[in-house]
Parts: C-alpha cells; structure tokens; sequence
C-alpha cells in the first residue's frame, strides 16, 4: 500500500502539466531597421493595429453619419490604402455621390476586415476596389502574391454576395526618379507589380468585373511611373489623379451597365 501511495505522489499533478496545443509555438521575427521614417511610423502604428488591425475607427462615424442611398444614386465606394485616400473625389467628380474610403499604409488583410463597415453598410451600388501595393513592400506583414491574389478575390466574394457591382484598379506604376523615391523599386519591384496587374485582369475577366487599368496611362517607357505624375513614385500628382480619373469613369460605366 505504501509503495503505491509514493508511486501515485511522483505522478504530475494535473496543475504542473503542460496544457494540451495543437499548433506549433510562435516563431520569433527580429525586426529589421525599417529607416528613418518607417520606423518611428510603425513603432506609433503597431500598439493601435493590435487592439483594431483593420482599423474600423477611422471612418466610423462618418459611416454613421451617412444618409441611406436614394432611389437612383450612383453610389460609388473607393475603398484602398493612401492612393485611394488621396484621392480628392469632389475634385475629381464633381456632383456624383462617391465615398472615400481609402486608409494610408492599409495592405489587404485590413481591408477584408472593414469591408463589412466600410462598403456592404454604406449601401453602394459599385465598388472601386484599389489595393495590393502595400503588401507588396511588406511593411506590415510579409505576403506571397497568391495570399495577396487569394484577399482582393475575398473582397470580391463579399461584394458579389451583397450585390454590389466590382471595379478592381489596377497597381499603379512607380518610379525611383527623385531622392524622395530612392528605395521605392527596390521595394516594390515592377515585375512583381505588372505580375498582379496581369492575375487581376485575368480574374476580373473571368468573373465579369470591370477592371481600370490606371497602369496603362501613367507607365512610360522606362515601364515605370511618370516623372510628371509623382514626387515621392508612388502617390500621383494631381496630373496622375487627373488621368486616373478618366479611367475609372470608363470602369464604373461598364459596372454599372452589367446586368
């Protein structure tokens, strides 16, 4: 009896004993020197993304304070990162109901997660959907091109099933041109750029979606953005937003007139 009252104490209690997981520990990242602005950017911006990683905050109450789409409007949502963010609609479109919804530094996984707030709510007829040029650089999360392929079919999946019509835009051309763009190709390599744009237009096809190709209008011959439309090579001027926007009418109509 005694020999099986020790035996029974050298057994682990059921406190001490490691929990049951089944995935793997989390890996350890060293974080590399992201520069002298990039770094302090992304020390301020990662404590907020872990309390709200797509960022529904930012458009929150101006999304409550929006009005229910009349009968007829051609509500149009553009909804991307700091291309889209930048872009002055009102300037751009003067008298037509268009909603920004563009957020700086956004990469496509945000965007999946506000899209319920910040498009399918706001009631749109058509989404302008701009997104992917932040994943490519990886500054907040490293992402294949099928990852970054797989979330804008998962945006496009969400508006198809609240019947809302889809514009995809092309990824914008960028340039190293100026000392404000030196790293910007390295970055962000043009190959992999007109890589997307050609799985986009492929898929836009094949879902019946209209596809903007602001690529086409703002390339040049060096197959990289104009030098008239960007200081920084990556964010049009207005003389870019300028030729953006004769696209992006084009695309919108023939969303719009598709049954």
């Amino acid at each position: 009896m005694r020999s099986a009252f020790l035996a029974l104490a050298l057994l682990p209690s059921a406190a001490s004993a490691e929990p049951y997981q089944s995935s793997p520990e989390r890996r350890t990242v060293v974080e590399r020197d992201w520069g002298r602005w990039l770094g302090p950017f992304r020390a301020k911006l990662v404590p907020s993304l872990m309390q709200d990683f797509g960022e529904r905050y930012i458009y929150r109450a101006a999304n409550a304070a929006l009005p229910a789409r009349k009968l007829g409007e051609r509500r149009i949502v553009f909804f991307g990162d700091s291309i889209t963010d930048r872009w002055n609609l009102n300037s751009s479109f003067p008298g037509q109901p268009y909603i920004n919804r563009g957020i700086g530094s956004q990469v496509t996984a945000q965007m999946i997660l506000r899209f319920h707030q910040d498009v399918i709510a706001l009631g749109p007829q058509a989404v302008m959907i701009l997104a992917g040029v932040n994943d490519v650089q990886g500054v907040l999360q490293q992402e294949t091109a099928e990852q970054i392929e797989m979330n804008w079919e998962a945006m496009a999946d969400l508006a198809d099933a609240h019947h809302i019509k889809v514009v995809f835009g092309s990824l914008l051309p960028v340039n190293n041109y100026t000392e404000a763009a030196r790293d910007v190709v390295k970055e962000r390599k043009p190959d992999e750029l007109r890589a997307l744009n050609a799985w986009l237009r492929t898929f836009c096809v094949r879902r019946g979606y209209a596809y903007a190709d602001y690529y086409a209008v703002l390339v040049d011959k060096h197959g990289l953005l104009g030098r008239a439309y960007t200081i920084d090579g990556i964010h049009p001027l207005e003389t870019g937003y300028a030729r953006m926007t004769s696209v992006a009418n084009r695309a919108i109509s023939t969303a719009l007139e598709r049954k």
